[in-house]
């Protein structure tokens, strides 16, 4: 099976179901806009993903789950650096610090968050390397690409809503003019509220979400939520700096110091 080509014409959804329709072995290299990944199979299987030079090292794996504090992460960089991930593995295991289970939970939910974070990629190429693996010394995992394929439908699905309620991040966002009697009875979201620290005519979507760290699918989540509240609407941008200084929705003095007290309250509580 020769699979090259561009994600505007297959997903990565669809590369993955080719995949293990075909039970192929191999590194599907993905290049994208502003970076890379690699996600290799074997027998139609997810054995391993790598979002450009992220550390994957079973060492960094283990601390992102929780499995070791950030003082044993050091340690294990400092005097094993030269281990393999398979050699580490044991060493951890031997010396009742974690067992198997431990180990290989971390590294499914680590591969399974990269594949995740590529059902956003819709722009770049891709090729199928066949028979390319990672080398011998990481530890072997096999993961089912079923469940992976019905959660990238589901999000294609919902991307393409998204795109078609905010179809440019280029434009910008502005308080609707009385939010005060929207504001009392939302419950907003980490997410949002760092979002809505960010509504300015000045700052334009993608700037917001570069700003909070947000990829495309996930800023345009986050809007839609606010516009379907009723808190924003969206407007041309007024400037291209972005500026973490909210403009207030009215010029009414009470109005105002409530809608900051609301703030300042609901940042308190989370």
């Amino acid at each position: 099976m020769a699979l090259r080509g561009n994600l505007r014409d297959f997903t990565i959804t669809q590369l993955l179901n080719l995949i293990n329709l075909a039970k192929k072995t191999g590194t599907l290299v993905i290049e994208g806009p502003g970076d890379f990944a690699w996600v290799a199979f074997r027998e139609g299987k997810l054995a391993y993903a790598q979002i450009g030079r992220e550390d994957n090292s079973l060492a960094a794996i283990l601390q992102r789950s929780s499995k070791i504090s950030a003082a044993q992460y050091r340690m294990i960089k400092e005097r094993a650096s030269n281990m393999t991930d398979k050699e580490l593995g044991l060493l951890l295991i031997n010396a009742g610090y974690l067992n198997q289970s431990d180990i290989l939970d971390s590294l499914q939910q680590y591969f399974i968050g990269v594949v995740r974070r590529l059902f956003t990629w819709v722009e770049g190429t891709f090729r199928f390397e066949a028979d390319q693996l990672p080398p011998s010394g990481l530890i072997p995992v096999r993961i089912d690409l079923e469940n992976l394929i019905i959660e990238g439908a589901r999000q294609l699905r919902e991307w393409e809503q998204l795109q078609e309620e905010i179809p440019s991040l280029d434009m910008a966002l502005k308080f609707m003019d009385r939010p005060g009697t929207n504001l009392r009875n939302i419950n907003l979201s980490v997410e949002e509220w760092r979002v809505v620290s960010y509504v300015n005519p000045k700052n334009t979507m993608r700037q917001i979400a570069q700003a909070t760290k947000m990829n495309d699918l996930e800023i345009r989540r986050v809007i839609y939520g606010l516009l379907q509240a009723g808190l924003v609407e969206i407007v041309r941008p007024g400037g291209a700096t972005l500026t973490n200084q909210r403009m207030f929705p009215t010029t009414n003095k009470e109005e105002q110091k409530s809608l900051v007290n609301r703030l300042i309250n609901r940042i308190r509580s989370i």
